[in-house]
């Protein structure tokens, strides 16, 4: 399994520090909803939730509601029903055959996990902007992910185990496919302060909500949701905001916000395929592989956008360069700090220092933009 997962950290992160070379902008820039992933991943996200419920009823009506069946092959965390919500109750008695519901345990979300996190990280993508859209290649992303999900599946051996692995295939072979149709849109890559804030909020925000489907939904806990509801609301509320006064945030920035913001988009475009792998290579086996490929890929995003905003900035690097690196080294140790005291599922810690790590770095190249603009 480490090794495994080594090699697919290896294959991935070269993948996509060499493979963005070869990608296409898109053919049909002009933005519709049904081109968009943001909406898609609002209909992918709305069928997780059908699939649990239907999957409560499933166990309810067929297994008495005990899970123990199948949740003694998994890890601890899993299937928290809500199967003494009065609604689910009925419903689960005026079912007919349920009996026919059996896919809807592990098979169905085997099918739906990657176009549900791959939309994610499209949606985030498109945020950013068109260029960085364009440059996300999902076809090596597919692969890769698709590969570690079934490492996953295999190390979690269960009656289902052949049966998910074949499912997850062949939603490797079709996501990409279908999500090659979605367009980038128009938008400009962020690039002021406040534009950088917006997306960090949003990005975060997003975050936030994929963690709550995953721990309600994927993990069928949907027992979680009340207490979840309070959070989901807040990153909505925050998500939605930050979106619509994206529309009219400024474009303008000094050279050291324009040098996170190109660094920053291509991070996105080559943490992409490896994503996967080096997040459960933190889990299984091989975590000091996993820090290395992220420390690469983020010195390979710094050199690119450094290096681009030098050829477009007319203020000379050396007079902004310090300015990043300062930046850098105390959203560095925001991030340690964030990770340190976060809590929870992996993922939402990463979260908490990622989001510590951007932002500290926004807000001290903005106050630091400032003092070299009055020199």
């Amino acid at each position: 399994m480490a090794v495994a997962l080594g090699a697919l950290i290896v294959l991935s992160a070269a993948s996509a520090l060499i493979g963005w070379r070869w990608t296409r902008p898109s053919r049909n820039p002009r933005a519709t909803p049904l081109r968009h992933p943001g909406f898609w991943l609002l209909v992918v996200g709305a069928a997780i939730y059908l699939n649990q419920v239907l999957c409560t009823i499933y166990l309810v009506r067929v297994h008495h509601g005990d899970p123990e069946f199948i949740a003694r092959f998994l890890p601890s965390g899993w299937f928290a029903l809500a199967d003494d919500n009065l609604a689910m109750r009925w419903l689960a008695e005026v079912w007919p055959q349920p009996e026919l519901l059996s896919w809807t345990l592990l098979r169905v979300p085997a099918l739906l996990e990657l176009p549900f996190v791959l939309l994610a990280y499209l949606t985030i993508c498109r945020w950013f902007g068109a260029e960085v859209f364009d440059r996300a290649a999902v076809w090596p992303v597919a692969v890769s992910w698709t590969a570690t999900f079934c490492l996953i599946e295999w190390s979690l051996a269960n009656p289902y185990t052949f049966q998910d692995i074949a499912l997850r295939v062949v939603s490797g072979l079709v996501t990409p496919w279908l999500v090659g149709r979605l367009t980038a849109g128009e938008r400009q890559r962020v690039r002021s302060t406040a534009d950088l804030a917006l997306f960090a909020v949003s990005a975060s925000a997003l975050g936030v909500l994929v963690l709550v489907v995953y721990d309600t939904a994927l993990l069928y806990n949907l027992a979680h949701v009340g207490d979840a509801l309070p959070i989901a609301a807040a990153a909505t509320g925050a998500l939605v905001v930050a979106r619509v006064l994206a529309r009219w945030s400024p474009t303008q920035a000094g050279p050291g916000i324009t040098a996170v913001s190109a660094s920053l988009g291509w991070f996105l475009v080559f943490f992409f395929a490896p994503a996967l792998p080096i997040r459960y290579g933190l889990s299984f086996g091989t975590p000091m592989l996993s820090a290395v490929a992220g420390l690469v890929i983020i010195a390979a995003a710094v050199v690119c956008g450094v290096h681009e905003t030098a050829r477009g900035s007319a203020v000379p690097w050396r007079a902004w360069g310090a300015e990043l690196v300062l930046a850098v080294a105390l959203g560095a140790a925001a991030a340690v700090a964030a990770f340190a005291v976060a809590s929870g599922y992996p993922e939402s810690r990463l979260l908490a220092a990622a989001g510590a790590f951007f932002a500290l770095v926004i807000v001290v190249c903005g106050l630091l933009d400032r003092v070299l603009k009055a020199r």
